[in-house]
């Protein structure tokens, strides 16, 4: 089927053609003729990169050219919401009938905001939980999709983010009935549950542009389903070897470990071993992306990850932070980087296809069993990376055994399996707690039949009988009314406190445990500190605290003992709870030191995790403290202005003087510290210091940028004569 025979506008078509594609590949075309320009339902089950998101185009142009609709993609990460947003950004060449064209927007975070300026986009990208938040902030432009894309809908299976996607999408169809769509995934054992509960029509298709072998390496062969292929040993280490010869080949290597630290070790012993592969070309750009790593921070980490790409290697997990994992992806998609050695987390969407993907480590540990295999579908996931369509022959993956039971093992336990079916993750009173009160609050259910009526409506339903939930449900309600969230006096409606838990987007029991903490220190009038408020958020199920190392308990419990009288409580010791109030403690005390403007590589060695972990942890933190202090404003607490002032100093991880410097564009906490230490206290200061005094300071690039932004000329001669000092960062 070629493009031009499809049902959309000229200017759309001459898009595709523009860019080189002219045909459909089998999958599409099955979409095609199942409905997808023709306003049904589809749920396309195809493998990774037999063009699951073109599919997702076309229904969106189709809704957005030939409907004037709206178009929402839903995506799990925001990682994928970025690399989406800036595909659908190409759009503004199309033009819609009134000669405007195409536009996208995006947006992940922001969880009590309406967001109505996204109304004016054609496309808007977003995580399951950001359409949820503004479902639940009713933002006026929701009643206007006409298409929404579920992007990798299996993740409706995850404990975690599952129940929000599947909350998210019955609200949406009950919202307009009529909106088509569009629910994709390479993995999905079955499709045709979700088909029926979405009332979509299902394509399902083994195709892909380039051949995908898999297998399993043992001794010095790869052993695939069908012949088996010979690797000349250059290593020890058998992923190395694997990883020597795609490279010798021309091909690049996706390698997945069990742990960052595995990770770490392997990527560094792959640096070492491919200096001789990498073309002298290669590496002057490989030199170039590490000295842009080593800038992005002063942490080990990112020294020890610049020595790797220096050699053509990387690590990649969630403890860099995203300006190095951009690099990194960067340079892996131009080919300049020739292997990623990374945690599962990069198998969750990204599009970074190799020609080999090498499965090193296919056990993960499990708090409660230890050591467990992964599942069949999470193999999958890494499998799929195999393969750049256009740029390899073919695509392979490999596990490794160590011995022959072993190869026959994994042969059958993910070679030749099936992967796993896909269930509701509904049921489970967390999930249940915060969806139930939303779903209140916004006027989805007014009383108990109605709330039975929607759960009935949800992919839950269609894999078990909903009133098998009636217990869970109505030990929730009593939680949300003895909390005086929900009133049940005249039906099921939301308090003013409900309302406002609901908007903040956290969980009804973190709004208890902070409103329950605040009132303790209002009404004993309790010495309260930074530490007080940050613990009192780390206490909340939506915080998940830090793991316990050997070497924690002493220095935490010391540091209990010395601050007992700033905890609201503090459980007795011989109690189970009080390992997990250990936790939080060193969960806050991360915290702690981000707000008093510890260096980051100080709290990554002290605490033991990543930059990329710090950022997310004040992420969460903001998020909760906004919370704490917007409840604070709504029962009028006098503590109120002081969380909001912690608040702005979690956003920023700086001191109480430096915000007013810190809240402008392009000075971060380091910045604002070395001004303020050099007298440059304020704005007003900035404002009437000589601009080569403040080049000095914080160099010359960002000193111009700084004085333009808060209105100061910068004469050109005196610029110039500044560029020529050179940039004193």
């Amino acid at each position: 089927m070629k493009i031009s025979d499809l049902n959309l506008p000229d200017s759309a078509i001459q898009f595709y053609r523009d860019t080189g594609i002219t045909e459909l590949y089998p999958p599409q075309a099955d979409a095609i003729e199942a409905g997808l320009l023709d306003d049904k339902n589809i749920v396309a089950a195809i493998p990774t990169a037999s063009g699951k998101t073109l599919l997702s185009e076309f229904a969106m142009l189709k809704s957005i050219l030939n409907c004037g609709g709206k178009a929402l993609y839903i995506v799990p990460l925001r990682a994928l919401a970025s690399e989406k947003y800036e595909r659908f950004c190409s759009f503004k060449s199309i033009k819609k009938s009134d000669g405007r064209e195409i536009t996208a927007g995006i947006a992940t975070g922001d969880f009590d905001s309406r967001d109505e300026w996204l109304g004016n986009y054609d496309i808007i990208v977003a995580t399951s939980e950001k359409v949820d938040s503004l479902l639940r902030n009713r933002s006026s432009w929701m009643g206007k999709i006409t298409a929404v894309i579920a992007d990798e809908i299996h993740l409706i299976d995850s404990p975690d983010r599952g129940p929000t996607l599947e909350i998210v999408l019955a609200k949406l169809m009950r919202i307009n009935p009529k909106l088509q769509m569009i629910a994709l995934s390479a993995t999905i054992g079955n499709a045709n549950e979700i088909a029926k509960w979405l009332d979509a029509r299902l394509v399902v298709s083994n195709w892909r542009p380039t051949e995908l072998k898999e297998g399993v390496f043992f001794g010095s062969t790869i052993n695939f389903v069908s012949g088996q292929r010979e690797i000349k040993e250059r290593h020890k280490d058998s992923a190395i070897s694997l990883v020597c010869d795609t490279i010798i080949e021309g091909g690049q290597c996706l390698v997945f470990e069990s742990s960052r630290r595995n990770s770490e070790g392997l990527a560094s012993r792959i640096g070492a071993s491919i200096p001789d592969l990498i073309t002298h070309e290669a590496k002057e750009k490989l030199t170039f992306i590490a000295a842009e790593i080593r800038e992005s921070s002063e942490v080990d980490t990112a020294r020890k990850l610049a020595s790797c790409v220096e050699y053509g290697s990387a690590f990649h997990h969630a403890g860099l932070i995203p300006e190095q994992r951009k690099l990194i992806e960067d340079g892996f998609r131009a080919g300049i980087i020739k292997v990623i050695v990374a945690t599962p987390t990069l198998a969750a969407g990204l599009n970074l296809p190799a020609r080999r993907v090498i499965i090193k480590g296919y056990r993960r540990y499990d708090t409660n069993f230890g050591l467990t295999p992964i599942p069949v579908l999470e193999y999958k996931q890494m499998a799929g990376r195999a393969g750049r369509p256009r740029l390899d022959p073919y695509g392979e993956s490999v596990l490794i055994a160590k011995t022959y039971n072993e190869l026959d093992e994994l042969m059958h336990r993910y070679v030749l399996a099936d992967v796993e079916k896909i269930w509701s993750k509904l049921s489970s009173e967390n999930a249940l707690r915060k969806h139930i009160l939303s779903t209140i609050a916004t006027g989805f259910a007014g009383n108990m039949e109605e709330l039975l009526e929607f759960i009935g409506s949800t992919f839950y339903s269609c894999q078990q009988e909903p009133w098998s939930l009636k217990v869970i449900i109505e030990r929730v309600m009593v939680f949300l009314v003895g909390k005086k969230m929900i009133d049940e006096r005249d039906g099921l409606v939301p308090t003013d406190l409900g309302k406002l838990v609901s908007r903040l987007y956290i969980d009804p029991l973190s709004a208890s445990i902070i409103i329950e903490g605040m009132e303790k220190i209002e009404e004993k009038k309790t010495r309260y500190t930074e530490l007080t408020l940050l613990h009192l958020v780390c206490m909340t199920p939506d915080m998940r605290p830090l793991y316990l190392r050997s070497n924690d308990y002493e220095w935490i419990n010391d540091f209990v003992i010395e601050h007992s009288m700033e905890f609201t409580q503090i459980p007795d010791q011989s109690r189970v709870s009080y390992e997990w109030f250990l936790s939080e403690v060193k969960t806050a005390c991360v915290m702690l030191d981000w707000i008093d403007e510890k260096k980051e590589e100080d709290i990554v060695k002290k605490y033991g995790i990543g930059e990329g972990d710090i950022r997310a942890l004040a992420e969460t933190t903001l998020w909760l403290v906004h919370s704490m202090a917007q409840l604070g404003i709504s029962m009028r607490w006098p503590s109120a202005n002081k969380v909001h002032e912690l608040e702005k100093r979690v956003e920023y991880g700086a001191n109480p003087e430096l915000l007013d410097l810190i809240q402008i564009r392009g000075i971060g906490r380091v910045r604002a510290r070395k001004l303020y230490d050099a007298g440059l206290k304020d704005m007003k200061a900035l404002r009437e210091t000589e601009p080569g005094v403040i080049a000095k300071i914080i160099g010359t690039k960002t000193a111009m940028k700084i004085l333009r932004q808060i209105g100061t000329s910068v004469p050109m001669e005196e610029a110039e004569e500044q560029r020529r000092l050179g940039d004193f960062r």
